[in-house]
C-alpha cells in the first residue's frame, strides 16, 4: 500500500531550522524558492555566473549568489537545473562544499538512478518531486493549496532524511495535497516510461498518425487538425477531472462505442510488447546511456529531429488555425 502523508504528519520547523539553497530558477526553481521563503525558510538561489535569472530572483525579493557560494552556505541543497546539466554543476560547484550533516535533494531521480552523480556517504540524499509544472506549484500555493509530490530517500546518513524531506514538501505546499512515498528508481523509471510511451512519445505520434491518415485520404488538413489535435484538450481535461469513466460519461454514446471497439485495435498486443521493450531499456540503463552520449556529442540527432518536427505539416496548419482562435492563447516556437 502506498504511504501518503500530509501537513499534520510533517514538522515545518525542521526545514525552517536549515539554510536552503535552490540551484536554478526555472519552472520548478522559482516555485520552490518562493514557496519556501513564504513558509519562513532561509533561502538563497544559486545561479551560474552571468545568469539572466539573477535580476528576476532579486525582483522577487530573494538573494541570488553563485552556485558554489550557495552550496557552501546551505545545509540543504536542492538541485533544480536540467538533468543533463546537473552532473557538471554538481562536480564543479557543489561536491567541494558537501560535508557531514548536509542534505542533497533532487526533484527527479535520473542522475542518482543512473549514477552520473555520486554523493559522499556522509550526506543525506532525498527527493521531493511535485507532480505538476512549477507554475502550478506556485499558483496553488498562493491560493492556499498545493500539488501532490513524491518523496524518496536514497541515502539516510543522519537518520532524519525522511523527516526533513517531508518538512521540505510541506514548505512548498505539497503537504496540503498529499506526499507519496516512493524510491528514486520507481520515480525515475515510471516518469521516463510515462513520457515516452504515453504523455509525449505516444500522444504526439498518435496525433500525427491520425492527421496524416485523414490528409492522405483526401480530407482537408484544417479539418484533420481539429479532429486529431485541437479536440484532444477536451478529452484530456475530462480525464484529468474524473478519469476514463467521466470522459466516457461526458462524450456521446457513439464516441464511447468507438472508444471500446477501436481502441484495442490500435493499442494491441504488439504495441504493449513495444511498451515493454521501452520499459526494459529504461530499467537496464540503455535509454539513459544513449541520452547521456547524445548530450556529450553536442546533441546532433536531437537537434536535427527537433528541427524536422517543427516543420511537420500538422505544425504549419496548426499555426495558421491557432492564430484564428484568440481564446487558446497561442504560443508559437520558432
Amino acid at each position: 500500500m502506498v504511504t501518503i502523508r500530509y501537513d499534520k504528519d510533517g514538522d515545518l520547523a525542521l526545514i525552517r531550522a536549515k539554510k536552503v539553497a535552490i540551484i536554478g530558477y526555472g519552472s520548478q526553481g522559482h516555485a520552490h524558492a518562493l514557496n519556501l521563503h513564504e513558509s519562513g525558510v532561509d533561502v538563497r538561489v544559486g545561479l551560474a555566473a552571468g545568469s539572466p535569472s539573477r535580476a528576476k530572483v532579486e525582483r522577487d525579493g530573494l538573494r541570488a549568489v553563485d552556485v558554489a557560494t550557495a552550496a557552501a552556505e546551505a545545509d540543504v541543497i536542492m538541485i533544480l537545473a536540467p538533468d543533463t546539466k546537473q552532473p557538471a554543476i554538481y562536480e564543479e560547484h557543489i561536491a567541494p562544499h558537501l560535508g557531514a550533516g548536509k542534505t542533497l535533494m533532487f526533484a527527479h531521480g535520473f542522475n542518482i538512478r543512473y549514477g552520473t552523480v555520486t554523493p559522499p556517504e556522509n550526506v543525506d540524499v532525498s527527493m521531493i518531486a511535485p507532480k505538476s509544472p512549477g507554475h502550478r506549484v506556485r499558483e496553488t500555493f498562493q491560493e492556499g493549496g498545493g500539488v501532490p509530490a513524491l518523496l524518496a530517500v536514497h541515502q539516510d546518513a543522519s537518520g532524519e532524511a525522511d523527516a526533513l524531506a517531508l518538512s521540505y514538501a510541506c514548505g512548498i505546499g505539497s503537504g496540503r495535497a498529499g506526499v507519496l512515498t516512493t524510491t528514486f528508481s520507481e520515480e525515475t523509471e515510471t516518469d521516463l516510461f510515462g513520457e515516452q510511451a504515453v504523455l509525449c512519445g505516444g500522444v504526439s505520434h498518435l496525433v500525427k498518425a491520425g492527421f496524416e491518415t485523414l490528409v492522405n485520404a483526401g480530407y482537408q488538413p484544417e479539418v484533420a487538425y481539429f479532429e486529431c489535435m485541437h479536440e484532444l484538450k477536451l478529452i484530456v481535461d475530462l480525464m484529468y477531472r474524473g478519469g476514463l469513466n467521466y470522459m466516457r460519461y461526458s462524450i456521446s454514446d457513439t464516441a464511447e462505442y468507438g472508444d471500446y471497439v477501436a481502441g484495442p485495435r490500435l493499442i494491441d498486443d504488439g504495441v504493449k510488447a513495444e511498451m515493454g521493450k521501452l520499459l526494459a531499456e529504461i530499467q537496464d540503463g540503455t535509454f539513459a546511456t544513449r541520452w547521456i552520449a547524445e548530450n556529450k556529442t553536442g546533441r546532433p540527432s536531437f537537434d536535427a529531429t527537433r528541427a524536422a518536427e517543427r516543420e511537420q505539416p500538422i505544425e504549419q496548419v496548426g499555426k495558421k488555425l491557432r492564430a484564428m482562435m484568440t481564446f487558446v492563447n497561442a504560443v508559437e516556437i520558432d
